[in-house]
């Protein structure tokens, strides 16, 4: 199986300070950066999902503002790929799925920024497209979301779309339970 991690929009916004904070970011972040760097020890192939807002109305991930740029955790190098994108979905009107195609990728790892949208539409639409899917629940966040004036919590928000992906959709692993069965370095499995 030819696996790639795929890091979906940890850009600045998402962060203190940035124009959308969610709930645990930083902490998931730097998750995502553990997995990563078990990624760059073996080699293997890692994608930078980038969200660039081009919608009139948009109140984050403005085009030339710091808030659109990747995160320092997370920071790409010069060989790992960047696709950049405007809808949820990390396949539409872009060229993820030709990069996985050319590379022969049939397995994604994902983790990144907004459980409830970004993640949630990609892992789906890998489903639909044929690959097989992991997710990295502590290497993801989100925010609170609000439905008919009532509040839902960001970790119920968080629970309830991972408990809705799985196990159809994707596997969802700790980073941890994912490095371990990975059989990553014992120095990148950390609490």
């Amino acid at each position: 199986m030819n696996t790639a991690l795929l890091l979906i929009d940890i850009q600045n916004d998402y962060f203190p300070n940035g124009r959308m904070p969610l709930e645990r970011s930083t902490e998931a972040s730097l998750k995502a950066q553990e997995v990563l760097q078990a990624y760059r020890t073996k080699q293997q192939p890692v994608i930078h999902i980038q969200h660039i807002s081009t919608r009139p109305d948009a109140t984050y991930f403005l085009p030339c503002t710091k808030g659109i740029e990747f995160h320092p955790n997370v920071q790409p190098l010069k060989n790992e790929a960047i696709i950049k994108k405007h809808y949820p979905n990390s396949f539409k009107d872009t060229g993820l799925l030709n990069h996985l195609i050319k590379h022969q990728i049939n397995h994604l790892v994902i983790c990144g920024m907004m459980t409830h949208l970004c993640i949630d539409a990609t892992v789906r639409a890998a489903y639909d497209l044929g690959f097989s899917v992991s997710v990295l629940h502590d290497a993801c966040a989100t925010k609170t979301l609000e439905f008919n004036n009532t509040p839902i919590p960001a970790t119920s928000v968080h629970h309830a779309f991972l408990a809705a992906l799985q196990p159809t959709y994707a596997n969802v692993f700790s980073v941890r339970e994912f490095l371990h069965k990975a059989g990553a370095p014992q120095q990148a499995v950390t609490a």
